[in-house]
């Protein structure tokens, strides 16, 4: 089976979502899709130009800089993205550079380690309190967003408010170990 541009998919469904700039794809990535997928200009823009010239989007607005072209699905974009999401999932391997030096670590100063996991402990920490607020935002309702829109927002918020919980915790168990 070949390999599929799975970053096609996601500015798919971002567009599917409200039309938007290459700069308003990036945004939407580093806010609600930061939990579980991330996205970089270098790669949105030669995207979204295969995507013109395969027909998936079209543009809306354009201006003179590449950055202020407003794009949206087009027709034939909404059935590439609705087949893609009747598709089987392929599983991921997770790729984390942190769990692979600490996998590696036993040679280092345990005092090294400690601030490691501390390190990581807090960028979750971080992001707990990143998706608490963005869940308090939900909550009060957000006119742009619709009420069954809303619904799968809390669900990935959810996901990831109970993901830093755990590695929090994880972190925490970890260091009181004492390795």
């Amino acid at each position: 089976m070949a390999l599929k541009n799975k970053s096609l998919y996601a500015i798919l469904g971002i567009l599917n979502v409200s039309p938007g700039t290459g700069y308003d794809i990036k945004k939407y990535c580093d806010t609600v899709l930061s939990g579980f997928w991330n996205e970089n200009f270098g790669h949105i823009y030669p995207t979204l130009k295969k995507m013109l010239i395969d027909e998936l989007v079209e543009i809306v607005e354009s201006e003179t800089s590449e950055k202020k072209i407003q794009y949206q699905i087009t027709p034939k974009g909404r059935l590439e993205l609705e087949s893609w999401l009747m598709e089987d999932t392929e599983i991921q391997p997770i790729r984390s550079e942190f769990m692979l030096k600490l996998l590696f670590s036993s040679n280092q100063p345990k005092e090294h380690i400690i601030k490691m996991l501390e390190d990581y402990k807090q960028l979750h920490v971080k992001k707990l309190e990143k998706y608490l607020d963005m869940q308090h935002d939900l909550e009060q309702g957000i006119e742009k967003i619709s009420e069954e829109r809303s619904r799968f927002l809390k669900a990935m918020l959810r996901r990831g408010v109970l993901s830093c919980q755990a590695t929090i915790g994880w972190c925490d168990e970890t260091i009181d170990s004492g390795l």
